[in-house]
């Protein structure tokens, strides 16, 4: 299979997708606050060992799409296909730990296992602290007046350096490039789309999961997003839950090598 990276065709748009590497597949599903490149610290490595492919979702990063009805799930897939995987194990963070559950659900032929990182749940009602309802609210406001400098800098301090936590905590490489990713998508303002949600949705159909599935959540993460975890490692059969601490909700990107080497120890487990 040849390494490629551009743009796929879906359903009303293109998505900006790279593939690399042989082997088992692997794909790579961003959070909501990135873009495809918040995979750059493992990129190189999973290549080196394994059919791997990331790319920008929808409204994010070089992905061109417009005001239609589209499926995260399909799209998902879609990739899949262009990079040649019929099986892989998905690795989601944050919302993409949602997309990636949504996926081996409606998809169960098609998934290898998943590790969820930080993620969502569709269906699931999350609680939040005081302050995290306060931060969400000023987020609207700013995302109502679009002044999106002031919306990425919010986001680095909820989701980069955790809630309640001082400014700067997390490493400034890391802060500065998911400001960045966030300020570059808002900028371009682009037509996110109308997902449609899997249906029924994820969080009363855990125990259809039969795929080995490892939950990675940061205990500096938010309230909800540290319940979440909760629910899936006691609901989806064998799921195995690691808490990492003095990290927010991108591991990922805040310890990367651990982060590349607890993926890769799971990879070799699931075969």
């Amino acid at each position: 299979m040849s390494d490629f990276q551009g743009l796929v065709p879906a359903v009303g748009g293109r998505l900006w997708a790279q593939a690399a590497g042989e082997g088992t597949g692997v794909i790579l599903v961003h959070a909501g606050i990135a873009d495809a490149r918040m995979w750059d610290p493992q990129w190189e490595a999973l290549a080196a060992r394994h059919r791997v492919a990331r790319y920008d979702t929808r409204g994010h990063g070089r992905t061109q799409g417009t005001d239609v009805e589209f499926s995260n799930r399909a799209d998902l897939i879609t990739v899949m296909d262009a990079a040649g995987v019929e099986r892989a194990t998905l690795v989601g963070c944050s919302r993409g730990g949602s997309i990636a559950i949504d996926t081996a659900l409606e998809f169960p032929g098609r998934v290898e296992a998943l590790v969820w990182v930080c993620g969502g749940l569709g269906g699931v009602e999350i609680g939040e602290t005081p302050e995290e309802t306060a931060a969400g609210e000023r987020m609207e406001e700013l995302w109502a007046a679009k002044d999106w400098g002031a919306l990425a800098d919010l986001e680095v301090a909820v989701w980069v350096d955790g809630v309640g936590q001082p400014a700067g905590r997390a490493p400034a490489p890391v802060r500065e490039l998911v400001r960045r990713m966030c300020l570059e998508t808002y900028l371009q303002e682009k037509p996110e789309g109308r997902p449609i949600a899997l249906d029924p949705p994820a969080a009363g159909r855990l125990g259809e999961i039969r795929v080995p599935m490892l939950v990675i959540i940061g205990e500096l993460d938010t309230l909800g997003t540290r319940m979440t975890a909760g629910l899936l490692a006691d609901h989806v059969p064998g799921a195995r839950r690691i808490d990492l601490p003095g990290v927010a909700h991108l591991p990922s990107m805040e310890r990367p090598e651990w982060f590349t080497e607890t993926l890769f120890g799971f990879l070799a487990e699931v075969g």
